[in-house]
């Protein structure tokens, strides 16, 4: 005898049909919630392709990211053997912001790398004091994303990634997206940095690797409105190599070229990150110095004339050369000179004035503008 079909009660079809709307539920949360990630992931990598510059580019990595997906902490760690990064950064300084906040330089390798557990995939995973401290720089907790950033000669670096939610990163969750993040960001690092480099080529003097004259314009309206706005000082130093023409006439150039070398060495170890040293043209270079005032830009002047002087250059097949240096100094005074012209070409005048009347006296001096003697 057959069978007799089964028909489900209507209590059985309501309890089924309640099932399927709860899945069905679930399925559009989740597809409303992947979307609403892949649209912050897709966000975040417009973002970095826009950057303007190598230093927005670092700001859009960590503070960016760490807005974008409420995060916790955002740390960047930049593998930089040959210092490329850092010497961009600190030429491209406005002040004394150097490295930015967030990011750690890392000069060897090897270092870096030991930090992490996996240098090719995105590790996610519940904090660790003991592997994640070092990461970090500090004890947190939660969880962690740590995603290399990988480049077609290496890694790069490491972006560090934090949430106060212990399930926040979990393995294998939004892996992928992780994974394409870090892809951009590698990209978007290399192509920045080698667009700051090129930048820097037109703004720096090609023999002595200083800041060229165009650059000094540049720099000298942005450092003079600074100090206007905030009742700052800014210093400014003339330096001229004397008796130059006959260092050239009876050495040659070449021998000439290695002394302005050697001159700019000796001036980089000097200055501050913040500092702007310029070769002005020929054997004269310019200085800026924010947040210096006259008494310690005259001392500074007098350091490295001593140091010049203290020291003769040696020079290929010459042997070594005497070479001594007069420095004019000029100090704009802040809030004390609330009328003062915007422009700084005023302070540019005043220590190359200064730089003039140095070199009447007698050279191997140091003058400061508006003093009736050398300041030594």
């Amino acid at each position: 005898m057959a069978n007799a079909p089964y028909n489900p009660t209507d209590h059985e079809l309501a309890r089924e049909n309640r099932m399927l709307r709860g899945l069905l539920d679930t399925v559009r949360d989740d597809a409303a919630h992947n979307y609403e990630v892949m649209k912050r992931f897709q966000s975040r990598a417009l973002a970095l392709l826009n950057a303007k510059d190598l230093r927005d580019l670092l700001r859009q990595i960590t503070a960016g990211m760490r807005r974008s997906f409420s995060l916790d902490t955002s740390r960047l760690l930049l593998v930089d053997p040959y210092a490329v990064v850092g010497d961009l950064l600190r030429a491209t300084a406005s002040q004394d912001d150097g490295v930015p906040r967030d990011i750690e330089l890392c000069p060897n390798p090897v270092d870096a790398h030991a930090r992490f557990s996996d240098t090719h995939s995105p590790w996610l995973g519940p904090w660790n004091d003991v592997t994640h401290a070092p990461v970090f720089g500090a004890r947190l907790s939660g969880s962690v994303a740590l995603l290399p950033l990988r480049q077609p000669d290496g890694v790069a670096g490491f972006l560090c990634l934090q949430s106060n939610d212990p399930q926040r990163f979990q393995a294998g969750y939004q892996t992928d997206y992780l994974a394409n993040l870090a892809r951009i960001c590698a990209v978007c690092l290399e192509n920045a940095v080698n667009r700051e480099r090129l930048r820097l080529v037109g703004l720096t003097d090609s023999l002595t690797g200083l800041y060229n004259r165009r650059h000094l314009q540049h720099r000298l309206a942005q450092e003079m409105t600074r100090a206007q706005r905030y009742g700052q000082t800014l210093a400014c130093l003339f330096i001229d190599a004397d008796h130059f023409k006959q260092i050239n006439d009876r050495f040659g150039h070449p021998a000439g070229d290695q002394v302005l070398v050697s001159l700019a060495q000796r001036l980089r170890r000097r200055l501050r990150a913040s500092d702007i040293p310029t070769r002005y043209g020929g054997e004269e270079f310019a200085v800026l110095l924010p947040q210096t005032d006259a008494g310690s830009a005259t001392q500074l002047a007098e350091q490295i004339r001593q140091e010049v002087a203290s020291e003769a250059i040696p020079v290929e097949g010459q042997g070594e050369i005497a070479v001594t240096v007069s420095i004019g100094v000029a100090a704009f005074e802040g809030s004390s000179e609330p009328d003062a012209d915007p422009s700084g070409e005023r302070l540019l005048a005043a220590a190359d004035e200064a730089v003039y009347r140095a070199k009447s006296a007698g050279r191997n001096q140091v003058w400061v503008a508006g003093d009736d003697a050398a300041a030594r």
